[in-house]
């Protein structure tokens, strides 16, 4: 029924996807939460955009280096 996936490749798959999976919920959440935490503190002190935005871009990118990592790992999984 399914060809030619083994046992192998089965947990390859799995292993990928939740790497994949896992590793995207962390980068996910900080994200958000540094967007609500830049938005709230515009909402309080306007002056500061430059600064709010530059830090929470900065925040923003390192939280996304997590996310591909992980899918890098789950392609090394995947594939080697």
């Amino acid at each position: 029924m399914f060809g030619a996936i083994t046992d192998v490749d089965a947990v390859r798959y799995i292993g990928a996807a939740i790497a994949i999976g896992v590793g995207a919920i962390g980068p996910g959440l900080g994200i958000g939460l540094a967007v609500r935490g830049a938005m709230e503190a515009l909402g309080r002190n306007p002056e500061a955009e430059g600064a709010i935005r530059t830090t929470m871009i900065i925040g923003a990118a390192l939280a996304e280096a997590v996310a591909i990592y992980a899918f890098v790992i789950a392609i090394i999984i995947l594939f080697v």
